[in-house]
């Protein structure tokens, strides 16, 4: 009793192909080598990488591997372990016109394309899901943000969800 120690957390990690005006996008390097890396590397006892799955930028194009992605992580059918009660969703995005690091802390739950996806689609103003509008994480993201400034990544903090960036 008592030894059990903190429950194990499972990560999973999602970012996006190439798409207009991003023709390498980082988020796909990130992820295509993350699990690499943390092999290499290690984790802290207790975290987990569960699934690094690099989606297509073409909305419809990545639901399926998205709900996918999502099933499996949900069912343990992936990676080492996707059993524990503690799940953290990370999604690697990319402004092209950004100079720093946007830690976003509040998603916006509205689809809208400056310029077409890959497969034509550009959707204005549009909901993903109802009736949700804002999506706050309430994961404490200022030791990710102090990370970055050791690195001199200089990042800055979002509330927007990245929708003021145009």
């Amino acid at each position: 009793m008592g030894s059990e120690g903190p429950a194990a957390v499972t990560i999973h990690v999602t970012g996006f192909k190439k798409f207009h005006g991003v023709s390498e996008n980082p988020t796909d390097t990130i992820v295509s080598n993350l699990k690499e890396y943390t092999r290499k590397k290690g984790l802290p006892k207790g975290v987990i990488l569960g699934s690094c799955s690099v989606l297509e930028t073409a909305g419809q194009g990545a639901l399926t591997p998205l709900y996918r992605t999502l099933q499996s992580a949900l069912t343990g059918k992936d990676s080492q372990s996707s059993c524990s009660e503690r799940i953290i969703w990370v999604h690697f995005g990319v402004n092209s016109g950004a100079s720093r690091f946007a830690i976003e802390h509040q998603a916006v739950n509205e689809t809208t394309f400056r310029w077409p996806n890959e497969m034509g689609w550009k959707p204005q103003v549009r909901y993903i899901s109802f009736p949700l509008s804002w999506c706050i994480c309430n994961l404490n993201f200022h030791p990710i943000v102090e990370l970055l400034c050791c690195l001199q990544r200089e990042p800055i903090v979002s509330a927007d969800g990245g929708i003021s960036r145009v």
